[in-house]
């Protein structure tokens, strides 16, 4: 049975993919994983800028590569000089579109331009989840100020007996060292 891949139309075949353990993997992640239920378009068409086809002679870097994308995924965070950055999956996405249409020259070797496209959009992510927590804090004290009633009472009934033994701890250490 023969398949095409969703973005270049290549054929290939289903029983070589359960055959090669790396293709059957790629198959599993396409059509078990979040990742590739919903964004199998984009994960394709980035993987194909490192030039794996045909599938069934390049499944090891294939699988290799997409592996590298759902780690990205699961973990929403990577790393790129010793710093790691949080991004979400809308931004994870974003990235990769945004890999897809550039137009390169040459085949890709490593996920570096997509983790600089990533870095502007993970600081573009943190800055306005700042300015939102800044106005949720803002409106908090607004309201506690003027009487308008109080704060929103925090839910603290989850915190298990060993939490709040540690949070208890931590607040004696604290002013123990402030000389109290």
């Amino acid at each position: 049975m023969n398949l095409n891949c969703p973005h270049c139309r290549k054929e290939f075949n289903f029983t070589d993919m359960v055959i090669n353990k790396d293709l059957d993997y790629v198959f599993n992640v396409l059509t078990q994983h979040e990742l590739g239920k919903k964004y199998s378009t984009p994960v394709l068409a980035y993987v194909s800028l490192f030039a794996v086809t045909p599938f069934h002679l390049k499944s090891s870097k294939f699988r290799r590569i997409l592996e590298d994308v759902v780690k990205l995924f699961d973990s929403q965070a990577f790393g790129f000089q010793k710093k790691i950055f949080r991004i979400s999956h809308a931004g994870i996405i974003e990235a990769l579109d945004i890999c897809i249409k550039k137009n390169f020259t040459e085949v890709l070797e490593n996920h570096n331009y997509l983790k600089k496209v990533m870095i502007s959009i993970s600081e573009r992510e943190g800055k306005s989840a700042s300015i939102q927590a800044e106005k949720k804090h803002r409106q908090r004290e607004d309201n506690a100020l003027s009487g308008n009633g109080r704060p929103e009472e925090e839910d603290f009934s989850n915190i298990t007996h060993e939490k709040r033994q540690a949070n208890l701890q931590r607040v004696g250490e604290i002013i123990k060292s402030i000389g109290g």
